[in-house]
């Protein structure tokens, strides 16, 4: 669980995802990624800790973005399946047992929540649809993935797949997501679709998403395309 200045709210999201993975009765961890904040973050995760030894801090001295925080994530990790969930909680944890349960269902490798699914439930601003309707139209026409959506907060591994493919991921930021789907379907994995419920937490229609984001996400996504179609850097 990557978070940026979530101070007001890591703290009780954190106990909410305890409490939903306690009942799912297998051994876990949650991993609270605290990615350079400027606020409280780091205090509240180490008071959720005092609580709970299964919520363990992760930090990064500096805040370099979504991906890098949970690859630093990842190489803390010690489950033989690694599930990447939003601090926020906009996907409740619940939600995390019907990617599972898609996993074992499908023999799939990979499960990733789908906006775009049409069994999805999305409480979700026009303004933020019509960016990820935008971007799935790019990542179809650059790539042509098998998926709809890469972009939601939630999704699942097997340990094996992450260890192949986390070595040649580059982007820190914007298109980690992308890098790392683009990639396992290029490994021939398979990836299963699931339903998800989004409810949109933020005050502002567009989250955190700004302009120099936008174009953010469209240099880190033509890098990826250039190192995969033309320097073919992810085959060697």
């Amino acid at each position: 669980m990557p978070a940026y200045n979530e101070g007001d709210r890591i703290f009780n999201n954190l106990l909410k995802a305890w409490e939903t993975f306690k009942k799912f009765r297998f051994p876990f961890e949650i991993l609270a990624i605290d990615d350079g904040s400027q606020d409280n973050t780091k205090d509240e995760i180490k008071r959720a800790y005092s609580l709970h030894p299964e919520i363990k801090l992760i930090e990064n001295k500096v805040n370099f973005g979504k991906g890098f925080a949970l690859k630093n994530g990842f190489s803390n990790a010690s489950g033989n399946i690694i599930v990447f969930l939003d601090s926020d909680l906009e996907i409740a944890p619940f939600q995390v047992g019907n990617l599972l349960k898609a996993m074992r269902d499908n023999d799939s490798e990979i499960a990733i929540g789908s906006k775009r699914h049409k069994e999805s439930n999305l409480t979700y601003p026009f303004s933020r649809k019509i960016l990820s309707m935008g971007y799935y139209a790019i990542i179809r026409l650059l790539f042509n993935l098998p998926i709809k959506d890469t972009q939601s907060g939630i999704k699942a591994f097997r340990r094996d797949v992450l260890d192949k493919i986390f070595p040649k991921i580059l982007c820190k930021k914007y298109a980690f997501d992308v890098e790392i789907l683009a990639n396992a379907v290029r490994s021939g994995y398979k990836i299963t679709e699931v339903p998800i419920k989004i409810v949109f937490l933020r005050k502002n229609n567009m989250g955190r998403i700004k302009i120099n984001d936008i174009l953010g996400i469209w240099i880190d996504t033509m890098a990826i395309w250039y190192r995969m179609k033309l320097l073919k850097y992810y085959d060697k």
